[in-house]
């Protein structure tokens, strides 16, 4: 199936084809169709599927037949609420990219963090479209600089990530600010009794989309376990980066003082870093993620919270420097690699204290998460209280004075380039594992 089958208006199909775009994901060739039928919606898919491009296309199709004001206003017509600003960003931006050819259709985020006052004036010269944040939302229509009595459209964006945030009191205030004929939309990575209890409540005889299996991790992503003790993770994890040479590389941390820390660790190290957390101003984390992208920083060190929304074009490794409490959000973590088809690799340093919430994992994945043993690690910590006191070694090299007698430096490799170290990994069955690179795909489906 081509997007050309989809019955999608000529100028998003120009966009579409402008962006290297030809065949639709499932999500995508599934939920089209209904939302241009006017159905609302139920789906279920992971991230990396597609799914913003999955109403954002029908939206735009469906508002580029609507007249211009003779008048020349812009009512809210449609309205997307997401958990983050970070998801926020990525929806405007698959908006204005696809919208592009319709003119006459504005598009204004408006999210929490940042200075109020350009909202409102973007709000004021009217808009079709509006992605929003609920709470910053609630704060323009306490000082009535927004309409939402014109909304056609609603849709909720991420869902389980909104109720686990605690904004379902927020939505449901927003909900009694919306004309009651309108199409409602909600994507959610899960189907929880939270998300059908919601639900229930929101969408009219809606068609259900269930992309994939309820709670498993994306397909293309290589997953390991790497066993190793708490006060030597900063130390594998910078050997893993410049033994292996990686390039762009997202780490996951469970709270945002673990974030900087290990930001601030790897930097001393020559390894550039920046963190993404709740704390940053959003000039800030705008900055760091626009750096990660360009690779101007190759390590982005990121809580839960602040990670959902982005998304990288074949970002090859995802590492969990903590496990994450909920297991359900590792799925969600590890959905940052392999997105559309590419492939990706995950690896998780797990300390004595995780191994619980590995279990907890692996039961949800109803799998074991293979062991990798790294080749070549020698800790340069000989215990957790000279961590941050040791001198910072130059990326890739081992510390000779904690390196045993009898071991001696692996000759460079033939063909493997100017100094440049490769890492070689094995499972437990004593098989090479091929790393993300080797395995990069080919296909580019629309994000």
């Amino acid at each position: 199936m081509s997007f050309s089958n989809l019955g999608l208006a000529e100028g998003l199909l120009q966009a579409i084809a402008q962006e290297g775009y030809t065949e639709p994901t499932p999500i995508q060739a599934q939920a089209i169709p209904a939302v241009l039928a006017g159905r609302d919606l139920l789906a279920a898919a992971q991230t990396g599927t597609g799914k913003t491009a999955a109403f954002t296309l029908p939206l735009l199709h469906k508002l580029s037949n609507i007249q211009p004001d003779p008048n020349g206003l812009h009512r809210v017509r449609a309205l997307v609420l997401v958990p983050t600003r970070e998801l926020a960003a990525q929806v405007a931006e698959s908006v204005r990219t696809y919208g592009r050819n319709f003119k006459h259709l504005r598009t204004v985020m408006i999210v929490g963090g940042v200075n109020i006052n350009p909202q409102i004036d973007n709000l004021r010269r009217g808009a079709e479209i509006v992605v929003a944040t609920p709470g910053r939302l609630l704060d323009h229509v306490s000082q009535r600089t927004i309409n939402l009595s014109k909304v056609d459209f609603l849709v909720l964006d991420e869902a389980d990530r909104m109720l686990d945030m605690g904004f379902i009191h927020d939505i449901k205030r927003v909900l009694k600010l919306l004309p009651e004929q309108r199409q409602n939309l909600l994507f959610s990575a899960t189907f929880s009794p939270e998300i059908r209890g919601l639900a229930e409540g929101l969408l009219k005889n809606p068609q259900t989309i269930d992309i994939a299996p309820r709670n498993s991790a994306v397909q293309t992503v290589s997953q390991h376990a790497v066993h190793i003790d708490k006060s030597q993770k900063s130390d594998m994890l910078a050997y893993l980066i410049s033994k292996g040479d990686w390039r762009q590389t997202l780490v996951f941390t469970r709270t945002k003082h673990a974030a900087n820390r290990l930001a601030e660790r790897l930097a001393k190290w020559g390894i550039t870093t920046a963190a993404l957390h709740g704390n940053k101003s959003q000039n800030a984390r705008t900055k760091a993620l626009a750096d990660f992208k360009s690779g101007a920083v190759r390590v982005l060190v990121a809580t839960d919270i602040a990670a959902r929304g982005i998304d990288i074009d074949q970002l090859p490794h995802v590492v969990n420097y903590e496990l994450p409490n909920v297991p359900e959000d590792y799925v969600h973590r590890i959905g940052r690699t392999g997105r559309a088809g590419a492939v990706g690799e995950a690896i998780s340093l797990v300390a004595p204290e995780d191994r619980s919430l590995l279990k907890d994992i692996e039961r949800l994945l109803k799998k074991p998460v293979p062991l990798l043993q790294v080749e070549g690690f020698v800790p340069q910590a000989q215990n957790a209280h000279d961590v941050d006191a040791r001198p910072p070694r130059p990326a890739g090299e081992q510390d000779r004075r904690h390196r045993k007698p009898q071991q001696r430096s692996q000759p460079r490799p033939a063909g493997g380039g100017a100094g440049r170290p490769q890492q070689k990994s094995w499972n437990q069955g004593g098989k090479p594992q091929k790393t993300a690179e080797h395995l990069a795909g080919k296909s580019r489906k629309v994000h």
